[in-house]
């Protein structure tokens, strides 16, 4: 009987693990060997391209100076007996400041009116003994000789005469230089001379100071670099730009607000400073509040004109190629990325405004880039804003 059972057993045991062997090489074995299902596409956010006019403007820095400054200095010379304004006030143009002694100037002045009429008492006198004469010298009764004597007397008569009228001319002159007048309206400095002092004509320090602040100048610095890139850009119509109208700016104050008024670019210097190598361009500002002071450092936004035709593209899709080339990706109409080597020279906002290697209608990925590479294929989602032109640019 233990005979039997040990065979027993081992065949029991052998058509356990046949059955075991039977089970791994059922349907699930099949399924354990099937290939692993492909992972979906990336998702990316994308952006359409389209021209747009935009805008374009340069922020340069610059410093405010007056409008005029006239320094008033007395013409004639005297005891000062008058000071006839506040410092730091408005004045008017013609408004009295000072008033010197008129004493002397008076008395100049009717010294020479009565010269005046001494000359013309002898000038009626010589005119009446030549209105004698005349009739005279034909009946021979007076020579040809007094005659003429008698009309050279006249003449050097009528001659002192305007000696004298000019006389009375400049010590009326003098007279009304003793009140001394602003010359331009603006508003006064601190008075140099006080009351009782002795000034001279055309003297060196000046009595006051006034300074014209309303309108303003503003004083800008542009690399001669933007400014023939900006003319070039101009002439092949790359910018458009009334030439009818002159360039408006905005101003920035040191604080970093905006000044509430706009103004406009004058003019532009011909020369180039060696040292620096900028322009100088000058621009005028409404000051009406007086605000702006004469020195303050601003920056002045300018408008340099439009472009038409731009595509604009967000610098944040923008990347560089180890060259240090830009480019960017692109989703093209199958679903599948593009790289796109680009020509971006300037920044408009948080975008770049692209001149070449981009198309309108290209969708370029702004999120997602470090997810894809070129070829692949993405799942594109357009992104809720497109780029948008910004009137803003920085540097020259």
């Amino acid at each position: 009987m233990p005979h039997r059972t040990l065979p027993a057993r081992r065949g029991a045991l052998l058509a356990g693990l046949l059955l075991l062997a039977a089970c791994d090489q059922g349907p699930g074995a099949g399924a354990a060997n099937a290939a692993p299902t492909p992972p979906p596409p990336p998702s990316v956010t994308v952006v359409t391209l389209r021209r747009q006019a935009v805008p374009m403007t340069t922020v340069l820095p610059g410093r405010t100076s007056a409008f005029r400054v006239a320094e008033v200095r007395p013409q004639v010379g005297g005891v000062l007996r008058e000071r006839l304004f506040t410092e730091g006030q408005e004045v008017t143009a013609g408004q009295p400041l000072f008033r010197i002694d008129p004493a002397p100037f008076q008395a100049a002045l009717e010294t020479a009116e009565a010269a005046l009429a001494r000359a013309k008492a002898s000038a009626d006198q010589a005119q009446t003994t030549v209105n004698r004469y005349r009739p005279l010298v034909g009946a021979r009764a007076v020579s040809q000789q007094d005659f003429d004597t008698a009309e050279a007397a006249l003449r050097q008569a009528q001659a002192d005469v305007a000696s004298a009228q000019a006389a009375v001319d400049t010590a009326r002159i003098n007279l009304g230089y003793t009140v001394v007048n602003s010359p331009i309206a603006g508003r006064t400095g601190r008075s140099s001379v006080t009351v009782g002092a002795l000034v001279t004509a055309s003297q060196a320090n000046a009595l006051v100071t006034v300074t014209q602040l309303d309108p303003i100048y503003v004083d800008l610095t542009q690399p001669s670099a933007a400014l023939l890139r900006q003319r070039r850009d101009i002439a092949e119509g790359v910018l458009r730009r009334d030439s009818a109208d002159r360039a408006s700016a905005a101003l920035i104050l040191e604080d970093g607000t905006e000044y509430a008024h706009r103004g406009e670019i004058q003019f532009s210097e011909v020369i180039v400073d060696q040292g620096t190598g900028s322009v100088t361009l000058r621009a005028v500002f409404p000051n009406p509040d007086g605000l702006l002071m004469p020195g303050m450092f601003v920056r002045a936004r300018v408008e340099e004109g439009v472009v038409d035709q731009a595509l604009l593209v967000p610098q944040q899709a923008v990347q560089r190629t180890p060259r240090g080339e830009p480019m960017a990706y692109v989703v093209n109409a199958e679903g599948v990325v593009e790289q796109r080597i680009l020509q971006a020279g300037r920044a408009v906002g948080t975008n770049w405004l692209v001149s070449a290697g981009l198309n309108p209608g290209d969708r370029v990925v702004t999120e997602g880039v470090l997810r894809i590479r070129p070829g692949a294929r993405v799942n594109a989602t357009e992104a809720a804003a497109t780029a948008e032109a910004t009137p803003a640019r920085t540097g020259g």
